[in-house]
């Protein structure tokens, strides 16, 4: 039997330039044990967001622009789990074992403490998600032997 280590999480939003690209960044510092992030856009932009590449620049100490870059949905690869930021009617419908919606308002534009309130977010959000997803991974079905069967011959009376 395989045993998963990971699992893939692809996030998505509009333009793949500030949130899906911010909660990319954060899931592979911050639980690279459990998740493998991508992230993608409907309408994806030419670049990412110069100030969320700042913010997780001083957060986080990694530079987005060296390994991440805005795509459309169409290089994503199959993924166990999908997350939208919360781009309403433009989310896709991608094929994933679990998916969710996060809510989260776009920054993109704003002042400084909107992209720092929305990373506070992804950050909580993510811990939930990894959270959950180690439970899955830690989970072992127990086969069950003779004893364990339940007995179809019993009636029910009532």
């Amino acid at each position: 039997m395989d045993t998963k280590t990971t699992y893939s999480v692809a996030f998505i939003c509009t333009r793949n330039a500030c949130r899906s690209q911010m909660a990319q960044a954060i899931a592979a510092v911050m639980y690279p044990d459990v998740i493998t992030a991508f992230s993608a856009g409907t309408e994806p932009g030419n670049a990412i967001d110069p100030v969320a590449v700042d913010m997780i620049r001083r957060r986080y100490g990694i530079d987005m622009t060296r390994s991440q870059r805005s795509k459309p949905l169409s290089e994503l690869p199959v993924v166990d789990v999908v997350v939208t930021m919360g781009c309403g009617v433009a989310c896709p419908a991608l094929e994933a074992g679990y998916r969710e919606d996060w809510g989260l308002d776009d920054p993109m534009g704003g002042p400084r403490q909107g992209y720092a309130a929305c990373i506070d977010a992804i950050e909580d959000r993510m811990g939930r998600l990894a959270a959950a997803l180690r439970s899955w991974l830690s989970y072992t079905p127990v086969p069950a032997d003779d004893e364990d069967r339940l007995d179809t011959s019993a009636t029910c009376t009532a």
